[in-house]
Parts: C-alpha cells; structure tokens; sequence
C-alpha cells in the first residue's frame, strides 16, 4: 500500500538566510520606487484621502487628550479630594471618547473605499497590460503563475491598503502628539521614556532586514506553486493516463514545502516584532514609574502626571509597535505590488508604426521578398520570398521548427519582420494597423479553446452584434447544426473552457463555425483535421472547404493527404524554401517533399 506523502510528520527545514539575502540598497530603490508608483494610484482619491487624514488628525487628538484629562483629574480631583466640577468633567471624557469612535469609524469607512478603488486601478491597469503583451510572452511563463499576480499579489495590496495605511499614518501623527505633549510635561521624564528607542530602532531593523527578501521569495514560491498546480489540473489526463500521480504529488511536496518553509521564517522572524516592543514597554513602565516616582517625592511633578506618562508611554510604544507590525505587512504587499509591476512594465507588442493605415478591405495577395526573422539570437526564416495570389490556398510543410508557425506570426503581425518586404495588396504589412489586419483575418487551431458560456455565445464570439440567425446559419456551414440541435440545451447549451460534454471533433466544428461568422478574407489553418475521427474528419474536412472557398488561406499540416488540393505547398528546412509548387508538380520533381510524401504512405500502409 503506498504511504500518503502528505501524512507525514510536519518538520520544518533549516534554511539559510545567506542565499536570499538582497543587496540593501537595491532593495530600498525597488521599495522605494513601488511605493511611489503605488501612491500614484491613491493620490486620485485626494479628496478621500484628505477626509482620511482629517479624521485622523481628530483621533489622534482624541487619544491624547482623553489620558490628559485623566491625569489633570486626578490631581484636581482624587489628590484634593475635590468633587466640585467632576461630573463636568466626565461629561467632556465621554464627549472625547465618542468623537473618536466616530472619528476612527469615519476614517475606515473612507479608507475601504480608496483602497477598493485603488486596487481596481491597479487591477484593470494588469488585465490591459496582459492583451498589450506579446504572444512569446505567454508562451515562456506559467498561466497560473500570471494568474497569481492579479488574485494573489493584488488582494496582498489590497488587505495593506485596508489595514495598513491609516495605522501608519495614525502612528505617525500619534507619535509625533505624544512627544510634543510629553516635552511640555516633563522634558526629563520624556527622555527616559524615550531612552528605549535605540534598542527597539536596532531590534526592528536587525529583522526586518531579513523578513524583506524573505516575504519576496515567499510571494515567488506562492507564484510558482499556483502555476503548478494550474498546470497539473488542466493536465490531469496525462497525469492519469502515465500512471505520474506519485511524481506530480512528489513535485507539488517539494514546492509546497518551499512555500511552507519560506512562510515560517518570515512569519517567525517578524514576529519578534511584537515580542521586543511587549520587553521594551514593560521597560519603558518600570524607568517611568522609578524616576517619576524619585521626581513626585521631591515636588518636581505631580501624581497624576506619572499618570498620564505611564498611558503616554503606552501611546508611545504602541504606534511604534505598531509602525513595525504594519511594516512587515507593507514589507510583503511591496513585495506583491513590485510582482505586478514587473508584468506592467514588460515590454509590450509593438505599437502600429506612426502613419499605420486602417486596412478597409483586402484581396489576399501577399508577397514575401527575402523576408528574414528570428528569435533572440536563433535566426529562423532566411530570407524566404514567394508570392500568394488573391483567394489561392497555400500549405506549410516541414520538419518542427522549419519555420511554418513563424511564417503565420509574421502574417498575422504577432512579429515584425526584420530585413527584407511584406506586403499586403500591395502596402507594406508594417504600415497596416494589427487590429485592422486581424479583423480581416480567422484562426483555425490544432487546440479548439472554447470559452465558458453557451454554444451560441461562442460562436457569436467571431462577431459580436452577430444575430441568432447568422450565428445557425455559421453553425450550418460548418456542418455543426446536426449534433448542436440534438444536444439537451441546443444553442444555449453551456460549455466550460474545456468544452467538457462534448466530442474534440465538435469543439473543432464550432471553432470553424466561429471562423464563418467573422467572415474573413484570409484564413489560418493549423492542423485543424489533426487527432478527430474518420466520420467527423470528413465533416470538418467538407466544412473547411467551404469556408477556404474564395478566401486566401494559409494551411500547416504534418498529414500531405490533407493539402493535396492546396495551389501551392511550399516545403520548408531551416527556414529555408526548399520546394514549391503543386501537389503534382512537387511529386514529379522526386525531391523532399516526394520523400516526405513515400515517407508517410509507407507509414498509413504499415
């Protein structure tokens, strides 16, 4: 019987520090510049953030007053045994007391709405940017570690707005009251009470010197354990299929003891905080108590002023308690905040040049003239040229990474081209707006992605303002009204992201229905027919010849029986043109696609 990994004793690993230690004064110009772009989003609530500060301003002067007045009662009240104008008095405590309350309740009411305002802001700002990213950028990360970032980080940034800002600034204006007060008391009591402050500045600054990359690399291992698991349920087929539960089950242990290790240092080093504040406070009561004392015997202040520097005392260890708690928390929403940032700040697609034209309509006639592209430092198309006439359909053969998909990026502008010309009925493909030139276009993927919602929504999705009988009309073009209308909820049957409850062929089919309802003058075809069945193949087949008919279409496929009809097959090696021609015309001239072509009927016929 195979033991449950998770079930066993819960050991919490020694990790060194050294190895995620970060440089201090890159650390502080990364804080210092997210907090400044973060107090960007909240200074468009100026006028909240000036009632926030307002009320502020009043509960602070509430809390001082109120321990003020205690004090002053006592002297006047319980040392001279003097009843006359206490309930006055009591009467100006409870006056105090409410406008606090009321005051501190305003300032959160104010404060939710700023920072649900704000981390909207910051949140629409991450999904925009993720439709302005270039498709590569995709391709090289996670998805669920992107999705980590606007749920994650985001709610991290959100839970500090709420909690944080107005204790730090109410720390802040409290600390600063309190001194001021405590000066015009007593100048020498109040540097006793403050003789703690080196101690606790040392002790706050020793771990939170730690707690910082460590609350960043805790926001990291959360990134990459959400993006493992993401991959790991959307994947579970293959999991299954493999027989890798262990494995994967192993892998999630060894991340999500990372995560668990890094979260036990930070939370355990942070919370020393409060533990060195709680020593140096009860220090703090014990000099005030001594010299106040020695002071009070001697005539040099009275008893009910030991008592409101006993309170002050606690008012002025409390902010800065306070200050270091909710900078631990600031520690890990700048952490969170900087993880967006960074997705904000990548560098997004290429803007349309300056002049970039709107493409009206288009014939479809493409030339390709020694065309040269390549990622990063790998060059993949070697100046390729050939030329694709109005409405003529034309398919990519090759070997993986011959150049076939780059070909279609580059039509589609997903890349720019970098030596060479494209053009598009003539004008150079740069000098065409993307969105303009992807209207006139529709995609028909080897993976079928159907989002959630009704079978009528999604295929409506290649034209929006489409009506209900475009949308049965494209579905019967794609021959996929039969199966649709057999279904229980027909159209308006609801389908997941993985189009769950239905066959792969279908999903194909409706994503071909998608295509005839945007009606485009150029169509992509990517292994459209690849992985289906006989019957529906023939189907999607006799689906796809309709929709190419009249349109300029681009095919890539691995299977030859599927683009014999094509005008032209261009077989491509290295990102070089090898040959290209006819079906017929590439048969008779016995060279590598003849090869491929024997090749696979070799393969079918054994």
């Amino acid at each position: 019987m195979q033991s449950n990994p998770f079930k066993q004793p819960f050991q919490y690993k020694k990790i060194s520090l050294d190895h995620v230690h970060i440089n201090p004064k890159k650390r502080a110009k990364n804080t210092k510049g997210t907090v400044k772009r973060i107090w960007s989003y909240l200074a468009r609530e100026k006028g909240k953030l000036s009632l926030v500060i307002l009320m502020v301003l009043i509960s602070s002067a509430m809390a001082l007053l109120g321990p003020y007045m205690v004090g002053m009662a006592i002297d006047d009240f319980i040392v001279t045994k003097e009843s006359s104008g206490l309930g006055l008095l009591l009467l100006w405590l409870i006056i105090i007391y409410l406008a606090h309350s009321i005051s501190v309740f305003m300032q959160n009411y104010w404060m939710v709405g700023i920072a649900q305002n704000t981390v909207y802001a910051l949140r629409s700002d991450l999904f925009h940017q993720f439709h302005r990213l270039p498709i590569s950028y995709f391709d090289k990360r996670q998805h669920g570690e992107l999705m980590s970032r606007i749920t994650n980080d985001i709610d991290n940034v959100n839970n500090t707005l709420n909690q944080s800002v107005i204790q730090i600034f109410s720390s802040v204006i409290t600390l600063a009251g309190t001194i001021s007060v405590m000066i015009y008391l007593s100048p020498l009591l109040t540097l006793v009470t403050m003789a703690i402050i080196p101690f606790m500045f040392l002790g706050i600054r020793w771990i939170t010197k730690r707690t910082g990359p460590l609350y960043k690399l805790q926001q990291r291992d959360l990134g990459e354990l959400n993006g493992y698991v993401e991959e790991i349920v959307s994947g579970q087929h293959i999991v299954k299929t493999f027989s890798q539960e262990e494995r994967v089950t192993r892998e999630f242990k060894e991340r999500n003891s990372k995560l668990r290790n890094t979260g036990f240092w930070s939370l355990t080093i942070s919370g020393f905080i409060p533990k060195v504040m709680n020593m140096l406070n009860f220090l703090s009561f014990g000099l005030i108590a001594l010299v106040g004392g020695i002071l009070a015997i001697h005539g040099y202040i009275s008893v009910g002023i030991i008592v409101i520097f006993t309170e002050y005392a606690r008012q002025f260890t409390r902010p800065l308690n306070e200050l270091s708690n909710q900078f631990n928390i600031l520690l890990s929403a700048i952490a969170g905040a900087e993880r967006v940032f960074n997705v904000i700040d990548e560098e997004q697609e290429e803007t349309d040049e300056k002049g970039a034209k709107e493409l009206a309509g288009t014939t479809g006639h493409f030339v390709f003239d020694h065309v040269t592209f390549g990622y990063e430092d790998a060059l993949i198309l070697k100046g390729i040229s050939f030329e694709v006439q109005p409405g003529e359909t034309i398919a990519f053969v090759g070997h993986t990474g011959a150049g076939k998909t780059t070909i279609i990026n580059l039509i589609s502008r997903f890349y720019n081209y970098e030596d060479g010309k494209l053009t598009l009925d003539g004008i150079d493909l740069k000098d065409i707006k993307r969105s303009s030139l992807r209207k006139h276009m529709a995609f028909v993927l080897q993976d079928s992605f159907l989002f959630h919602g009704t079978i009528r929504e999604n295929i409506r999705y290649g034209k929006l303002d489409a009506s209900d009988q475009e949308v049965i009309r494209a579905a019967k073009d794609a021959n996929a009204h039969e199966f649709i209308t057999n279904l229980p909820g027909g159209y308006d049957t609801i389908l997941d992201q993985e189009g769950s409850g239905i066959s792969q062929g279908q999903k194909q089919l409706l994503t071909i229905a998608r295509a005839f309802i945007s009606e485009p003058s150029i169509l992509v075809l990517d292994e459209a027919t690849s992985n289906i069945d006989t019957i529906t193949e023939l189907k999607i087949q006799e689906a796809l010849k309709h929709l190419m008919k009249g349109r300029t279409s681009f095919v890539i496929a691995h299977r030859l029986n599927t683009i014999q009809e094509a005008d032209k097959i261009i077989m491509l090696e290295h990102g070089k043109i090898m040959e290209q021609g006819s079906h017929e015309e590439l048969i008779k001239q016995k060279g590598k696609y003849y090869q491929l072509h024997q090749n696979q009927l070799m393969e079918n016929t054994s």
